[in-house]
């Protein structure tokens, strides 16, 4: 069995494709690492307001006048 590159560089350059095959690589995992820090993001603004949504609940519970809760 012979390898298809014989060289790092030809490897690289992948008979003239590379710049398209390594362009193709790049914009894929800059993506795949866009929608990973997007969904963290996401996540943490999420469970930052259920955690504001939960004390105004709780707040709102807290507040009620005990006749109130008796109906």
């Amino acid at each position: 069995m012979q390898p298809y590159f014989y060289s790092l560089s030809e490897f690289f350059a992948m008979g003239e494709h590379g710049v398209f095959v390594w362009s193709c690589w790049a914009i894929t995992v800059g993506l795949v690492l866009a929608f990973i820090f997007y969904s963290r993001a996401q996540r943490k603004t999420l469970l930052k307001q259920l955690t504001i949504q939960q004390a105004r609940q709780a707040q709102r519970h807290s507040s009620k006048p005990p006749s109130a809760a008796t109906k």
